[in-house]
Formats: C-alpha cells, sequence, structure tokens
C-alpha cells in the first residue's frame, strides 16, 4: 500500500512538473555607458552594454526569470508597460508597488505573461531615467497551437521610436525638481538612433512590423514610403485588418503592422515626425531591398497635418473579433458592452503652482511619493503612508493640492473611466495590470448623453489610450486584478510632477486565487525595512 502510495505521490510530482510553463532566464546589468545616438557623446543607461536594452522574447503564459544587478550610483527600478501581473503587483516596477533596486545590489523580477500575446515593452520608471535609455521591447508570441489570424511573416523586427534631450537626465531632472518645465526634445530616435537604421527585406515577401512609442511626451507619426501597413495587433490584441498610410503612435502605446516587399527594389525611407508641434522634428531610418538597384530618394515623404485625421484613425481602430486571443476562443467572446457600469470614474488633468513650482495634477491632487511603497504598507498594515480616498472620483473644484493619492476600488467591479482635457495639448494615459476597452472619444464636455456614441461591439482592448485637445476619451475597465496599480500620464515630467495615482482594487477573502503572496526575495525600505517576507 505504501508503495502504491509512493508511486503515486512520485508520478503527481512529475505530472506538475510536466505541465509547468516554460521559464525564459535573463541576467542584466544596469550600468552608465557612452551612447551616440545623435552623433556626439552622450551618457546613456545601458543593459548589457546594449543601448536599447536586450529584447525580451516569450511565448504565452511563459515565465520571466530577469535577475536585474543595478550597477548605477542611485536606486533603480524597471516596469513593464502593458504587461499585467496578475494578482502580483509587487512585480509592477514602479516606486508605488516595489521599493528600488540599491546601487551594488541586484533584484530578480519574476513575472509570468500569463493569457497574453503582444507588443510591449520596458523601461526604468525612476528619477527621469527613462531619458536616458534603459528601455527595450518585449515580444509575446501565441502558443503554436493557437492559429493566428495572418500567414507567419518572414521576419519580425522591432522599432522602438520616442523623442530625445542633448541634455542629460541628470540636468532634465533638476530642472523639474527646481519646479521648471522641460525645453521641447531636440531629437527623434529610431532604435537609438537619428537616422541611418536600415531593415533589409527580399523582395515579394511581407513582414511585421512592432512599433512602441518609448518617448517623453511627443506623438509620433510613422510611416514608409511608397508603402502601406496592415494593422494586426495594438498591445495585446489582434485588429481588424485595417490598411493605413502612416500610423500615429501616442507615447507609451504599441502597435503590429505587416509590410510587404511589393515595389521595385531600391531603398525607402523609414520617417518618424513629431506630431502637435510647432516645430516639427523627423528621424529616418531605411527599408532595404536585398537586390536593391536604387539610392534613396532626396524627398522624404510628410506626413498628416490635421488633427481630424489622427481622431478618425483612432475610431477605426477595431477588435477582431473573428481571431484567436493567446486562448482558442475569438477575442470577442467576452461582451463587455452587455455588463451594467457599476461605478463612474471622471478623471481630469490639470497643471499650476504649487509653492511656486510646477505641478501637475489628477482631480485637483499632484501625487508624491511616500517613504514607503504604498503596496507594502497596505500589505504590512503600516499606518501613516496612505489612506485610500485621497483622490476623488471626479474633480473636486478645489485647488490643486499635494498628496499621497490612492483610489480605492472593490474587486470584479466593471468600472467606466472618462479622461477629460481640458488642455490644448494630445494627452496619452497608462493604466498598469490592465488591459481597457476604449469604448469613445470625442471633442468638448462629456456627459452622460455622449454615452449614446460608445462602440459597445468591437472596441479595442489596449493599456494606453490618447485625449486629444479639449476632449474626452472614456474606456470600460473589469477590476479582475486585485492589487495596487498606477493610473499615470505617459508625459514622463508630468508624471514625474505629480499626474499620477494609484488604484488599490481589494479583495477581503484573502485567497492566493484573488493574489499572491509578497515575493520571499521582496525588498523592503522605509518603514518597511523591519519586516519579514513570509507569509502572514
Amino acid at each position: 500500500m505504501n508503495l502504491v502510495l509512493g508511486l503515486f505521490g512520485f508520478c503527481s510530482i512529475l505530472f506538475l512538473v510536466a505541465a509547468e510553463d516554460p521559464y525564459r532566464f535573463f541576467d542584466w546589468n544596469v550600468t552608465y555607458g557612452d551612447i551616440y545616438p545623435l552623433g556626439v557623446k552622450q551618457q546613456g543607461i545601458l543593459i548589457n552594454g546594449q543601448f536599447p536594452g536586450p529584447e525580451i522574447y516569450a511565448v504565452t503564459n511563459d515565465n520571466l526569470i530577469i535577475n536585474v544587478h543595478n550597477s548605477l550610483p542611485e536606486p533603480f527600478l524597471l516596469s513593464w508597460n502593458g504587461v499585467q501581473q496578475r494578482r502580483n503587483s509587487f512585480q509592477d516596477g514602479v516606486y508605488g508597488t516595489t521599493c528600488p533596486i540599491p546601487p551594488g545590489k541586484n533584484f530578480t523580477y519574476k513575472l509570468q505573461v500569463k493569457d497574453q500575446i503582444g507588443s510591449f515593452f520596458y523601461f526604468p520608471s525612476l528619477a527621469f531615467h527613462k531619458a536616458a535609455g534603459g528601455f527595450g521591447s518585449i515580444k509575446i508570441l501565441s502558443r503554436p497551437l493557437i492559429p493566428v489570424p495572418f500567414p507567419n511573416p518572414a521576419d519580425d523586427f522591432t522599432l522602438l521610436i520616442g523623442d530625445w534631450y542633448k541634455l542629460d537626465h541628470t540636468i532634465l531632472k533638476r530642472f523639474l525638481d527646481l519646479g521648471h518645465r522641460l525645453p521641447l526634445p531636440q531629437a527623434v530616435l529610431i532604435n537609438g538612433r537619428a537616422n541611418w537604421t536600415t531593415f533589409t527585406v527580399e523582395q515579394g515577401k511581407t513582414y511585421r512590423l512592432r512599433i512602441s512609442n518609448v518617448g517623453l511626451e511627443n506623438t509620433l507619426n510613422f510611416r514608409i514610403q511608397d508603402h502601406t501597413m496592415k494593422l494586426v495587433e495594438v498591445e495585446g490584441t489582434h485588429t481588424l485588418q485595417t490598411s493605413y498610410s502612416s500610423i500615429d503612435v501616442h507615447v507609451g502605446q504599441s502597435y503590429s503592422v505587416l509590410i510587404t516587399a511589393d515595389q521595385a527594389p531600391k531603398d525607402f525611407h523609414i520617417v518618424v515626425s513629431t506630431r502637435f508641434t510647432e516645430k516639427i522634428l523627423t528621424s529616418t531610418a531605411v527599408l532595404h531591398y536585398s537586390n536593391s538597384q536604387g539610392s534613396l530618394s532626396d524627398v522624404i515623404p510628410g506626413g498628416p497635418t490635421e488633427i481630424d485625421w489622427s481622431i478618425q484613425q483612432a475610431r477605426s481602430i477595431r477588435t477582431n473579433l473573428t481571431a484567436s486571443g493567446p486562448r482558442p476562443n475569438p477575442q470577442g467572446s467576452y461582451h463587455y458592452g452587455t455588463i451594467n457600469i457599476s461605478r463612474t470614474i471622471k478623471l481630469v488633468s490639470s497643471a499650476a503652482l504649487v509653492n511656486g513650482k510646477q505641478r501637475y495634477a489628477v482631480n485637483g491632487v499632484s501625487f508624491v511619493p511616500a517613504d514607503t511603497p504604498l503596496k507594502l504598507a497596505d500589505y504590512f498594515k503600516i499606518d501613516g503612508v496612505f489612506h485610500v480616498g485621497s483622490i476623488p472620483d471626479s474633480p473636486s473644484g478645489k485647488s490643486t493640492h499635494l498628496d499621497t493619492s490612492v483610489m480605492g476600488a472593490g474587486f470584479r467591479a466593471f468600472v467606466e473611466i472618462v479622461f477629460q482635457n481640458r488642455e490644448n495639448i494630445v494627452q496619452s494615459w497608462h493604466i498598469d495590470g490592465y488591459s481597457f476597452w476604449v469604448v469613445g472619444m470625442d471633442g468638448g464636455m462629456w456627459t452622460p448623453n455622449s454615452r449614446k456614441q460608445y462602440n459597445l461591439q468591437d472596441a479595442v482592448s489596449r493599456s494606453t489610450t490618447q485625449v486629444y485637445p479639449r476632449s474626452w476619451t472614456a474606456i470600460y475597465m473589469a477590476l479582475d486584478n486585485v492589487g495596487m496599480w498606477n493610473i499615470r500620464s505617459e508625459f514622463w515630467a508630468r508624471q514625474y510632477l505629480g499626474q499620477q495615482f494609484y488604484m488599490r482594487v481589494y479583495s477581503d477573502a484573502g485567497s492566493l486565487r484573488d493574489e499572491y503572496l509578497i515575493p520571499e526575495n521582496a525588498l523592503l525600505c522605509g518603514k518597511a525595512l523591519s519586516r519579514k517576507t513570509t507569509p502572514l
């Protein structure tokens, strides 16, 4: 009998090991080093000596073990833009959830890309490090048995695009700390260079391009001379396969397009330029046909100029309801438009001087970091770090003030969030830990009557959305991920100066099905320094 039980136990262990999702291991060293994005030497943040950093390549449900050694002389954190850490905001990599990695120390992130596909990126979230580099791409491919709604491309290229400063990030940070606004960026980069990055293709073949705007504040228009682009995926959602001559990519957003090398064999301009700016900054790369018989044209193709063009394009991006996502069932089988809204949250951005210094706010509250990550304070029940409800669901009408703003929300609620933009700029907003449906956008002020124009059938699901000048954008979101999650402006100077807050999605069940325990290797700091990471 004991032998039978022993064999049964052994077989059970073998089954669990065999059934576990694959692991991928990464060992990264973060350093300062010389970079030359504009042809002159600058100090940049390198990962394993690379700028941009190494690419993360994964398949749905893979476990990613990323050991990060901080060889900078100051604390450092990495965050994962659009990659949803299910039940595990301890790994989110922003200061509200995770203690920074001290200089000379390391931390191992343990992430699972559970039920995810698509194009994303990582970036440094502290101390305005993002202006120095430290970012890289994340590709999550579908499992082999899950059908993808387009043929396998001949190759899969990454294009990290973003605005860039010649000034060192420490100088930029000092400007902000003194309460000043930043000057305009000086350039646009494509994979860390202003010009002449080359992508080689073979005539007649089709290629996938994953385009992410990793910049600091500017919407960028992406286009390829004499080629159309077929949009196929946006931040983990297969889209209707609409063709565009160019695409507006707002800060923090990622797109996948297919291009076919169907032109005469020569070289063509890949163009990235700023949108909605008085001075247009432009950079180019090269689409090189392997059998090229001609040189680049002297004329760089121009991009769109009207804001209405961008709005219409945004509205045309829809979910492909017949395509599988990370699972075999069609993406549209979750009928978001038939679920009753339990709460409406209206978020209004603003800019103001507080104590003589420039600050940015959401609903009148400008976020200031606490001395302890909020998630740790919540987990260890440490008083005096934050209080839930320190930011209202809609503007209160009070003057802008400073606070460690946290909004409470119930697990499994289904909410409507309206981003209202009263300013004359395009804004970009991101929610960590979640994807949401962009159900509507229009000019003017949002009212309940605006719901009549919502798309409740095939709105695109994503994690970053734009809000046009003096306009609104509405999203629906299922609060199915317990944790402490950052909601922020993707304009990095605004985020740094307070235009962010945290949503505490809470379940009182205390079940591991809802939220994981704190990792055993979690870094502790602030008021949590003396606590233990063993289960409470």
